[in-house]
């Protein structure tokens, strides 16, 4: 694939910044909600979306006050339109409500749905030509040149929410680009770091979700344990920033310290540390390209003592060499990688299938899946409609 330059020139928005936060139910958006709350003269919510967590979205739609709250699933309207009844906020329900809210004239978007399902209203918010703090890897994962082409388009400016890409973000010098020989993703290794493959073979749900440092939703978590999250992180990291693939490096790092580093030519290494919590690149998004007071916890490094550091283990943790293999395939292979993996983990969640083959039929599925190049949003519903199909199948058989 053609490396793409990251896209967006830096801006600021003068006073208080107008936000759409897409997926303010998950972990991004309650951890957006959390530092909007404690500036208030600083941001206006216009509008929050949930997928169908009608209860949770009523109660930070009564506290934030946006003029608009959106659920994606139909069948949760009653209950958010009840829920919401007298307060003045408007009410809508559906995939293409979902889409128009997106569209709202706003000066930031947090764009923190998590998968594929989360890549329409990301595109919609893009082409509105403001702000976009994506959340979301699996839209550049899915169909990245897309993404790109639309915030080339619209004059919008991407911002990265991952804990990563945005300390690569905050360390990378784009004036120097030619000069940075390599990005280095880290990576906490998850609840599994130490386990055999054996012992993986048996492990559970509620373990794999169990996260060491981090507190996510259940599929991150799981992505995490299999190191798949690193893998779609490799992928999103090709995209964001003018570096080739095979330089873009992972390394374990239990403490999740340091969240991520920038190697340049004249052999210094560049690296952003902070405790393991999202407020901290969140807030460097709703401020950029200011800074704002967080309440995270301060990084005490005399306290830590040590920081440790290890290559990540292919034999017991394949998911990352199935990433970087599908995007130097190209062809829209990243998008068979997404779906079956998608498909696989909430398959593992549902108890129809081991941890270990979470991986494996990812793997099966790239071999029977004939990846095609995307070029429209079309192309990409049915890769993704095929794929999940395939999975599936092979989910239900056992094999």
């Amino acid at each position: 694939m053609a490396v793409t330059e990251f896209s967006g020139d830096p801006r600021a928005v003068q006073g208080c910044r107008r936000l759409s936060i897409l997926g303010a139910t998950g972990s991004i958006g309650t951890s957006t909600a959390d530092l909007v709350r404690r500036n208030p003269e600083a941001f206006d919510v216009a509008v929050l979306t949930a997928n169908r967590n009608a209860a949770d979205l009523a109660t930070l739609a009564r506290e934030l006050r946006p003029e608009l709250a959106i659920v994606a699933d139909p069948e949760a309207y009653t209950e958010l339109q009840e829920l919401l009844a007298g307060t003045g906020i408007e009410v809508a329900a559906g995939p293409q409500a979902l889409v128009e809210a997106a569209r709202e004239p706003v000066d930031m978007t947090i764009a923190g749905i998590v998968g594929a399902a989360g890549l329409d209203s990301a595109l919609a918010a893009i082409q509105q030509g403001t702000v976009v703090a994506l959340a979301n890897k699996e839209c550049l994962v899915c169909a990245g040149d897309l993404v790109l082409e639309a915030c080339h388009a619209a004059g919008t400016t991407l911002l990265p929410l991952d804990s990563e890409h945005n300390a690569i973000f905050q360390v990378f010098e784009t004036e120097n680009a030619a000069d940075v020989e390599k990005l280095v993703l880290t990576a906490s290794g998850g609840p599994f770091r130490t386990w055999t493959r054996p012992q993986m073979a048996t492990a559970t749900p509620d373990q794999a979700v169990a996260h060491p440092n981090w507190d996510m939703g259940r599929k991150i978590s799981v992505d995490s344990a299999t190191m798949m999250n690193k893998g779609l992180e490799l992928i999103e990291a090709a995209y964001l920033f003018p570096v080739a693939s095979e330089n873009i490096d992972v390394l374990v790092h239990p403490q999740s310290v340091v969240h991520s580093m920038v190697a340049y030519t004249d052999g210094s290494m560049l690296a952003q540390l902070g405790p393991p919590d999202m407020r901290v690149p969140i807030a460097h998004a709703l401020a950029w390209p200011a800074r704002m007071k967080t309440p995270v916890e301060r990084l005490d490094l005399a306290a830590i003592g040590t920081l440790d550091f290890e290559a990540p283990d292919d034999e017991r943790f394949p998911a990352i060499a199935l990433a970087r293999a599908a995007l130097d395939s190209g062809n829209g292979s990243t998008a068979v990688l997404n779906a079956a993996n998608e498909v696989a983990v909430q398959s593992f969640l549902d108890n129809l299938i081991g941890f270990l083959d979470i991986t494996k039929f990812v793997e099966k599925t790239l071999e029977l899946v004939q990846a095609s190049p995307i070029r429209t949003l079309d192309d990409f519903r049915a890769l993704d409609t095929e794929t999940r199909v395939v999975t599936e199948s092979l989910v239900k058989s056992g094999s």
